[in-house]
């Protein structure tokens, strides 16, 4: 990455792969924290590096745009600019105390993806909580697969080799044996995991005030931010159109945007991307990396985003990713519908 941005050869990459544009994908912003054990690390920036973030964009001359704009160049000629669309997923209550300040300061639309279990305080935050377990204790156990596992959690590395395990483990488990799991752990090692998720996240009176700012747009992210592929269809299907429809009753205004909960490509199918076509979004986006093709070469309801990894802080490399250097070339099929997993 460091060879492409000094050699310049970034830029001969972006004129043929940079696309229309491209879609950021955030999630928390918060002050840099000390402490050692943070597994959760990744999902974070500071107000600082997304203030730098911004005018870094439009430095490089990059539109910043809402959905709406990013659906409607997706479909058209390409423009003599490239955009950029902000968005944070699973509405942190951090977008509306740390983000919305800097974002407002500058002027920059902006799209939250809610979760609409959180807002309503019954939304489990199970990553926070297995973070916070691990934290605080030298050791733990908990059931998998019907026998006790014990993990040594007292040093660092091992704390995050367990997290890692056991985020992944959970992860793969249906919803009401995610929650089983996750209540288990919670209750053996004193953590409210109800306080926990209400604390973390936005309530309806900080997304009123997001929504009442013309350059914010909610979108959906289901309701209680499963992934899809572990729910059986008519649940996926209930989950995707009833985000929809709390979200557009308690804010009173039409939800047009949908992002798959996590996004990654083991989260979500074909069949997804066909229930929110059908549920009215007029775009729905995972984390498949990528850049956003003009003309109607990208799926409006499986856009790529870029993830940025909040462990990482270097501007140079994310020039270098906004270049389309990592992206795969993608053509619509005879149908105009893309490849996706089975």
């Amino acid at each position: 990455m460091e060879l492409a941005f000094f050699s310049g050869y970034f830029r001969l990459r972006e004129r043929s792969r940079g696309g229309a544009g491209v879609i950021l994908r955030f999630e928390r912003v918060r002050p840099r924290d000390a402490r050692p054990f943070q597994p959760n690390r990744w999902r974070e920036i500071t107000p600082q590096f997304l203030d730098q973030t911004i005018r870094a964009l439009k430095r490089w001359n990059f539109d910043l745009v809402t959905m709406d704009e990013v659906c409607r160049r997706a479909v058209t000629l390409p423009n003599a600019n490239r955009f950029a669309c902000l968005t944070f997923d699973g509405a942190s209550k951090d977008v509306v105390t740390q983000a919305f300040p800097v974002l407002s300061k500058h002027g920059v639309p902006f799209t939250v993806y809610l979760p609409t279990a959180f807002p309503d305080g019954i939304g489990e935050a199970w990553w926070l909580a297995l973070e916070d377990v691990i934290a605080r204790e030298p050791r733990i156990s908990l059931v998998i697969d019907r026998q006790e596992r014990r993990f040594a959690t007292g040093t660092v590395p091992e704390k995050h080799d367990t997290y890692e395990f056991l985020a992944s483990w959970l992860r793969t488990l249906p919803p009401p044996d995610l929650s089983f799991a996750i209540h288990d752990l919670c209750k053996r090692y004193s953590v409210d995991l109800a306080a926990l998720s209400r604390s973390a996240s936005m309530d309806w009176d900080d997304l009123a005030k997001l929504a009442a700012d013309p350059l914010v747009t909610i979108g959906s992210a289901t309701v209680n931010y499963h992934a899809l592929s572990n729910l059986k269809e008519a649940d996926a299907q209930r989950e995707i159109t009833m985000g929809k429809a709390v979200a557009e009753t308690a804010l009173r205004r039409p939800v047009a945007h949908f992002a798959y909960p996590f996004g990654d490509p083991k989260s979500w199918r074909r069949a997804h991307v066909v229930m929110g076509q059908e549920a009215g979004f007029a775009s729905a986006v995972s984390t498949s990396p990528g850049v956003i093709e003009a003309s109607g070469y990208t799926n409006l309801h499986a856009l790529p985003r870029i993830a940025w990894d909040g462990r990482l802080a270097s501007l140079r490399l994310m020039r270098v990713m906004l270049s389309g250097i990592m992206s795969p070339q993608v053509r619509p099929t005879a149908d105009n519908s893309i490849m996706l997993r089975e």
